[in-house]
């Protein structure tokens, strides 16, 4: 079972007038992509500050190395090293960016795949969000409606008749 953080916009409110295509699914864990392709899994998540961070970071630590002749076995592995970490902090790296934009997470749901912790976060968050608001189709209209005919009705009481509306008179009404 992976686990999966649950990050929504805080501009809006997340109520149940929130499209859901707005909501961000982090799998916690180890990202394979994000190990082998660095820059370009950054740059597909929308995570520019990392990227250039990351970039900053090679960079500055290559020309540290190249200056300190360093061996191509220990540059390799140097750089290995940092590709494993960025392997096992992407999410985390990715979370922090979404929380430098102003989003909130909202919840964290353990499921097999992306699919069943969308499942699972929106049974339990629209449960929630009925409960929350004011929902009137969730009271129980079992009961006949009020009538004009029984005394104590709301509705007992039949409302003034109305002008003549148009070219004809009221019926029964004198002319």
């Amino acid at each position: 079972m992976r686990v999966y953080t649950v990050h929504a916009p805080s501009a809006g409110v997340a109520t149940i007038d929130v499209p859901i295509d707005r909501f961000v699914f982090v799998r916690d864990g180890f990202h394979f992509w994000a190990m082998v392709g660095g820059v370009l899994w950054f740059l597909y998540h929308r995570l520019w500050l990392v990227a250039i961070g990351y970039v900053v970071v090679t960079l500055g630590l290559s020309f540290a190395l190249a200056k300190l002749h360093v061996g191509s076995g220990t540059v390799f592995w140097v750089f290995a090293l940092i590709a494993l970490l960025m392997g096992f902090e992407a999410a985390s790296l990715r979370r922090w960016t979404l929380s430098r934009r102003k989003w909130r997470q909202l919840d964290v749901v353990v499921a097999r795949d992306e699919q069943e912790a969308e499942r699972r976060f929106f049974d339990r968050w629209t449960a929630k969000q009925r409960v929350s608001v004011d929902d009137r189709s969730a009271i129980d209209r079992g009961g006949p409606p009020p009538t004009r005919e029984i005394p104590g009705q709301p509705f007992s009481r039949p409302p003034p008749p109305p002008g003549i509306v148009g070219l004809f008179p009221q019926p029964g009404a004198s002319t």
